[in-house]
């Protein structure tokens, strides 16, 4: 305990607790700062958010500690709720007067009403946030441990101050910070707890999905997503709002002959991609790059299970989970389309003979993307058979090779075709405004492909062959 007192001294030795303690002493109000900071601090992580409750009215407090900043600073109050935060610097603090919740079974909504530090001690989700540590003068850094939290941080153990039942009926969405905890944390949710998320998983339709997706992102963005997903679909929560990964579980059996299961080396390319990048949407893209094999699985006796076009019918798809879940429908669904549709491009390159064109390909339709791409490829390699991992690992960075000496010579980034559709219009007599589009992609086929140099005089030369075979007459 002396160690932990000696890091909370350490921790609030900044101004901002000195101010937030000078407001609440003036105001005649009790103040704490509760929850992740506390807990983080005993775990020795570092954190920006502060979380203040107070005994009294959390507004007027916030609004009496704003004025005590210097410098660039920013208030937003949410009188309804009853709570303000304060950007200030790094810091994002959170502050609300001490309440008391009550639930009705059909609601997510609680009604609340102003309580005592009992009340909202009460409210709090877990044992390890529910930490308070004095602001005010006379028992500045005091600590007030009510359930016994200290040790269930030493133990390692996640499990609600109060009956889980009613903790998670309350507000299902806990569910899933029990979960997403447990996998920041790497701790482990006690056996009750765990139990009380299978029986009340269902409870979590009643969260908007919003809340739900900002929970599975903050997941995702974690160190090994896996195990949050793990335990998402062991405790029926998953199955409840992303019902097509839940569909990739799972192995069959025919004549003797199986497929892996796709749940569990979605889950391992997951991993892989977060150890290679910690963009979100790359990661979106590994837990949706065989979203379409449940639906695309067939069994030919000759060759076993196939899953033909899962890249494609899986892009297709993508456009409908992010508009369910709540994710953006703009150019980073596009980014994860466009990635799941390419995931199997490299792999099946590095099988072949690598030629320019075919790399040229691939970078003309990847575009700025082709090294993420090759990420998700790297990250699709999973196999127990460590040497041929080793030799796909192998071939993809022959590809990369490959990928880099095109661009180093062909500076294929920016490029684009000599040859487009005003040319087009100015050599040709169009009718049929669909010839417009299949002149100009025969031309660029023909540049991709190395049947022609990217210059604008031979560019045209094929033009007026191909025009020719389709029919469309060249100006005289």
């Amino acid at each position: 305990m002396w160690n932990y007192l000696c890091q909370v001294n350490h921790a609030l030795d900044n101004d901002i607790f000195q101010k937030l303690s000078k407001t609440a002493d003036y105001m005649g109000l009790e103040a704490y700062v509760v929850g992740g900071l506390v807990r983080d601090v005993f775990l020795k992580r570092d954190n920006k958010d502060i979380d203040v409750v107070v005994i009294g009215s959390g507004i007027e407090y916030a609004q009496a500690f704003f004025n005590e900043l210097s410098g660039e600073k920013n208030i937003s109050v949410f009188k309804n709720f009853g709570t303000a935060q304060i950007k200030f610097q790094d810091f994002i603090i959170e502050i609300i007067g001490a309440r008391k919740e009550s639930y009705r079974k059909d609601s997510r909504k609680p009604i609340v009403e102003d309580g005592s530090l009992i009340d909202d001690q009460n409210r709090r989700d877990f044992t390890i946030n529910s930490l308070y540590l004095c602001l005010n003068g006379d028992r500045f850094g005091e600590l007030y441990d009510p359930f016994n939290g200290i040790q269930d941080i030493q133990d390692g153990i996640i499990k609600t101050p109060n009956d889980p039942d009613i903790t998670f009926s309350d507000d299902p969405l806990r569910m899933l910070r029990a979960i997403r905890f447990s996998a920041r944390l790497g701790f482990v949710i006690e056996e009750k707890t765990y139990l009380s998320i299978c029986e009340n998983a269902h409870r979590i339709d009643i969260v908007s999905q919003e809340r739900i997706t900002d929970e599975v992102n903050a997941m995702i963005l974690g160190e090994k997503p896996s195990i949050a997903f793990d335990l998402m679909f062991k405790t029926g929560l998953l199955v409840r709002f992303f019902p097509e990964f839940v569909a990739l579980h799972g192995v069959e059996i025919i004549q003797g002959k199986g497929h892996k299961d796709n749940f569990y080396h979605t889950l391992q390319v997951l991993d892989q991609t977060c150890a290679l990048s910690d963009s979100l949407w790359l990661r979106w893209a590994a837990i949706l790059h065989d979203i379409a094999k449940p639906p695309t699985k067939r069994f030919d006796p000759k060759v076993g299970w196939t899953f033909h076009g899962h890249e494609d019918k899986g892009s297709r798809m993508v456009k409908g989970i992010f508009k369910r879940l709540r994710l953006p429908l703009d150019e980073k669904m596009r980014y994860v389309e466009k990635l799941v549709l390419m995931h199997l491009r490299p792999i099946v390159l590095s099988k072949e003979i690598v030629t320019d064109s075919a790399v040229r390909r691939l970078i003309f339709e990847a575009g700025d993307d082709i090294q993420d791409l090759m990420k998700l490829c790297k990250a699709d390699i999973t196999s127990k058979n460590e040497l041929k991992v080793a030799k796909h690992i192998r071939n993809l960075d022959l590809v990369s090779q490959k990928i880099e000496d095109v661009l180093a010579k062909d500076e294929l980034r920016n490029w684009q075709p000599v040859f487009t559709g005003n040319h087009i219009m100015e050599l040709f007599e169009i009718k049929n405004p669909k010839h417009i589009g299949m002149i100009k992609d025969a031309v660029r086929e023909a540049i991709l492909d190395d049947q022609i140099p990217n210059e604008i005089d031979l560019a045209i030369e094929f033009a007026k062959k191909y025009a020719n075979e389709i029919g469309v007459l060249f100006k005289k």
